[in-house]
């Protein structure tokens, strides 16, 4: 798996960052989980782009991405690149840390969002209180502070079969990807590297104002912490709706991606 041939950048006010442009028509935006890049969204481009312009962009200090010198904020980035194309509005399409990121981005810059689809998460600001997840946030967190990358990737690599299966359930080249970009990004870090994101803050409180459509899609075997949440934020908004697709854990739109983007092309449709 290597970096994207059609890779774009834009030069942000805090170095360049990486971007996909493919395809005509209203426009979405990918937004990938934390550690790895936007090559996660491979499968939906293609089903995207038939009939949208899909923007998949690298998100700071990840994939082909700038890392961060000052503060910045996720969600600023994302208007960035929407200013800079052009584009008055847009469909956010996240997971995890970009469903995060998606939501964040509808807060501090309602005008430039259509709708919302999330995928195992609800808001920027997580509530972890299953053992199994906050079990795996330990383990993960001893190796970063022990700078043990193999034990990192050991902890970041079970979010893929969840907690209900084991890696022997996953496909062996789904799993090589998701090494191969959560390693990139790791390997971009310093271990006493600042963390210079600033959050967006009181989004659970805010996100009853959210006003557009909010779509989840759930991998039936993911967390469930990271159900809840998802759950969460759709009875909050104002138009929440979700679906769930049996099987997969945290990335439904890897394990499942026919099935993933038949529920979105659905979604888009209705808006």
């Amino acid at each position: 798996m290597t970096a994207a041939p059609d890779l774009r950048f834009f030069p942000s006010a805090d170095g360049d960052l990486a971007y996909r442009d493919t395809g005509t028509g209203p426009a979405v935006v990918l937004l990938h989980g934390g550690f790895l890049d936007g090559r996660m969204w491979d499968a939906q481009v293609p089903a995207l782009a038939a009939a949208h312009r899909v923007l998949v962009p690298d998100a700071r200090g990840h994939g082909a991405s700038a890392l961060a010198t000052r503060p910045y904020r996720p969600a600023d980035d994302v208007a960035a690149l929407l200013h800079h194309l052009g584009i008055d509005s847009a469909v956010l399409i996240g997971l995890s840390m970009g469903a995060g990121t998606a939501v964040d981005t509808a807060l501090e810059h309602p005008g430039l969002v259509r709708a919302l689809v999330v995928s195992g998460a609800g808001t920027s600001e997580p509530d972890f209180r299953d053992p199994w997840t906050t079990s795996v946030l330990a383990d993960w967190g001893r190796a970063l502070a022990a700078g043990d990358v193999d034990a990192w990737l050991e902890a970041f690599l079970r979010l893929l079969p969840g907690p209900h299966r084991t890696m022997a359930d996953i496909d062996p080249d789904l799993l090589r990807r998701q090494r191969e970009m959560a390693l990139g990004t790791l390997r971009k870090h310093t271990a006493d590297e600042p963390d210079l994101r600033v959050p967006v803050t009181d989004t659970w409180e805010r996100a009853a104002g959210i006003g557009v459509p909010v779509l989840a899609v759930h991998g039936g075997g993911d967390s469930e912490d990271h159900l809840r949440m998802a759950e969460r934020l759709v009875r909050t908004v104002a138009d929440g709706r979700s679906v769930t697709l049996e099987g997969p854990g945290h990335y439904p739109n890897m394990e499942r991606p026919d099935a993933f983007d038949a529920i979105v092309a659905d979604f888009l449709g209705s808006l």
